[in-house]
């Protein structure tokens, strides 16, 4: 099965249900698979063909889902381009991928032919069959790149039809729900969870493109969604909205949050002003998007991300690669039919990264509960080594942010000629709220051994992301080394 033949589908199944629209476009089935068709024809004229892949440097508009499932159609891969990149950025990502074309609306240079994405539907609707096979490439989705060049994450049509029907069956998504997608389409999340979760089980998809805190709910509202995926930074920004704003949120079955942590006090305080639950996930471009999430309706245990979906398993190994007790901290490794063929003309990576019968090494240090709940620790790669004491950030963020007002936490290694490494702590506040570092320093010399006590609190009005919305560590740490 792949996802090719779904507009037509869609179709034939209910021709005037509504399926994708964005800020400008409004289609209904039919619509959708004609545009799919035109898409498909337009880019079989440039020479694409099964194998190929088709890169897309679009902002948030339905003609980039159009131009996707055109080059799924064709047996095509589609690589999703981040559209704030510089053109020497563009243009490695094109390189690596190995692209036939680019479908853009900017008319910017690349070494290969451009197609305009305002023309892209403008030929004669394809009459072939699709061509994509499970095993064949869909998604080249490139990881941001916080160490190195960014890498290729190779997922074939097996890898999203599994991570659909896994998310599916955790979140019951059917014909009923519409999702209102926010996030980029230019990473996984978005892509799995707000556009092909709800096209795949009948629902629809309203892409919002900018996020605006002051104009979400009204969008939220006039679409009639059911549900969307957002990253913390997002919840921060709509929970501290004036008091007078209150929303209709009786359609709304669920919220996801993702990609970095959220504190008790946002997920807790989100639920009670808006009245729907926040579940917490976890996952990666490496395993199709998700792994883990808390139930809607089961058991939500806060400061954790939730226990392993259908079909996924989560195995916590010590440095010997021996698996942990319940409760003792370890490297996360995951495996299922979820799990990505490997990084793109990386094998050294994919020898290091995929072991032992198809386990995927996370990078992610963590622990399973008694009932088989994630609890993640840290990032391997962010240990702070203080003295020869293991430093984990997360640790000292989750303590961070039982201080009343910290909307955002973040630790990072400071260089120490003494220790080799000391822990510093940036802090971001609610809006409207006045927090000294003093109060922090005091509660976490309550919470935490000293050796853990950061040497340093900065308390700023924001702290970087990255193009997701996850904390930008690396950026802050050239941040705190250039002050």
């Amino acid at each position: 099965m792949t996802f090719a033949s779904l507009p037509d589908q869609r179709a034939e199944a209910a021709p005037h249900a509504p399926a994708l629209a964005d800020d400008t476009l409004d289609l209904d089935n039919t619509a959708f698979a004609d545009a799919v068709r035109r898409a498909t024809a337009t880019l079989r004229a440039a020479g694409v063909g099964h194998g190929d892949v088709v890169a897309i440097k679009l902002p948030n508009t339905a003609v980039l889902v159009v131009g996707m499932f055109a080059a799924w159609r064709l047996g095509a891969a589609a690589t999703p381009i981040n559209p704030s990149l510089t053109a020497a950025e563009v243009e490695y990502q094109i390189t690596d991928a190995a692209a036939t074309v680019l479908i853009s609306s900017d008319g910017a240079e690349a070494s290969v032919p451009l197609l305009d994405a305002d023309s892209l539907t403008a030929a004669e609707p394809d009459g072939a069959d699709p061509a994509a096979q499970p095993s064949d490439v869909a998604l080249l989705i490139y990881t941001s790149g916080t160490t190195g060049r960014p890498k290729g994450v190779v997922l074939d049509h097996a890898n999203l039809v599994s991570m659909v029907e896994m998310n599916a069956s955790n979140t019951d998504i059917s014909e009923s729900d519409h999702s209102l997608l926010i996030l980029p389409l230019f990473h996984v999340n978005a892509i799995i969870v707000s556009v092909l979760g709800p096209l795949a089980n009948g629902g629809c998809v309203t892409i919002a493109g900018r996020f605006d805190p002051r104009t979400f709910f009204d969008r939220l509202e006039s679409t009639g969604a059911t549900y969307f995926s957002a990253v913390p930074t997002i919840y921060t920004m709509l929970l501290g909205l004036p008091p007078e704003v209150q929303p209709d949120t009786s359609k709304v079955r669920f919220a996801v949050c993702g990609a970095a942590p959220a504190s008790v006090e946002l997920l807790e305080g989100f639920e009670k002003r808006y009245g729907f639950p926040l579940v917490e996930g976890y996952g990666l471009s490496e395993c199709t998007c998700a792994a883990t999430c808390n139930p809607i309706d089961g058991v939500r245990k806060v400061g954790s991300v939730g226990p392993a979906l259908p079909g996924v398993e989560i195995k916590i190994v010590d440095r010997e690669g021996q698996s942990c007790p319940v409760g003792e901290p370890g490297e996360v490794l995951l495996r299922g039919a979820n799990i990505m063929r490997g990084y793109l003309n990386r094998p050294e990576e994919n020898e290091k990264t995929l072991i032992d019968g198809g386990w995927l090494r996370t990078g992610d240090v963590g622990y399973l509960d008694e009932d088989g709940y994630l609890f993640l620790v840290d990032r391997a790669k962010d240990m702070i080594i203080r003295g020869g004491e293991n430093i984990y950030p997360k640790e000292i963020e989750t303590v961070v942010y039982g201080v009343q007002g910290v909307a955002e936490a973040a630790v990072i290694g400071r260089p120490d000629e003494k220790y080799g490494e000391v822990p510093v702590l940036y802090v971001s506040t609610h809006p409207g709220v006045e927090l000294g570092p003093e109060a922090i320093t005091e509660h976490l010399r309550t919470q935490l051994a000293r050796y853990k006590q950061p040497v340093d609190i900065i308390i700023t009005d924001t702290l970087p992301k990255n193009p997701v919305g996850k904390l930008d560590k690396p950026t802050l740490r050239r941040i705190d080394q250039s002050a």
